[in-house]
């Protein structure tokens, strides 16, 4: 009934109107097909919930995800997250690592994170190593403040400085170069 050679035909103006309305309908359509695509591409790869340690519950040994946690119990061993919130009631006895770490509880132990956020209800008792930091009005916070540019690769950080602090000292020679550049 339909094909090419009738499209390509001249034909009534009414005959190109209904065409014509299909025709711009049709990107339109496959363009809502390609966003709706991309919306269920997408939604398989959303992020599912953060996992919840509640208060009741005490973790001994190391907890390790590429997800999100918010602990509210306590954990004595290191946590390393994407997102780790810890909550009012909790405390950590370790090391935490994550992407982000909100602060909102008790921690005894390295922080290290790209953002890190301490709340007004923080309690830190050890070293904070970021890229980004945040202290509100209130936190307690006891320990050293480190920026680095890679917080998260701790070993490998801590070994340049010893070497750059090593290099000055054994040769003069670069430290002398140094103020002429």
């Amino acid at each position: 009934m339909f094909s090419k050679s009738k499209i390509n035909e001249p034909g009534p103006k009414t005959d190109d109107k209904p065409r014509t309305a299909p025709a711009a309908d049709a990107p339109q359509a496959a363009r809502s097909e390609q966003t709706g695509t991309e919306f269920k591409a997408s939604s398989p790869k959303a992020k599912p919930p953060a996992s919840v340690l509640s208060t009741d519950l005490q973790v001994t040994g190391n907890l390790k995800t590429t997800g999100d946690i918010q602990v509210e119990g306590t954990v004595e061993g290191d946590i390393r997250a994407h997102l780790l919130t810890i909550g009012e009631t909790a405390t950590i006895k370790g090391e935490v690592i994550a992407d982000d770490v909100v602060i909102n509880g008790r921690i005894v132990g390295r922080v290290r994170g790209l953002k890190v956020r301490l709340s007004s209800t923080a309690r830190v008792e050890g070293d904070i190593i970021h890229k980004t930091i945040a202290i509100e009005s209130g936190a307690h916070f006891e320990g050293s403040v480190q920026r680095q540019d890679d917080p998260l690769n701790g070993k490998s950080g801590a070994a340049k400085p010893a070497a750059a602090a090593d290099k000055p000292a054994a040769a003069p020679k670069p430290a002398g170069d140094a103020p002429k550049a």
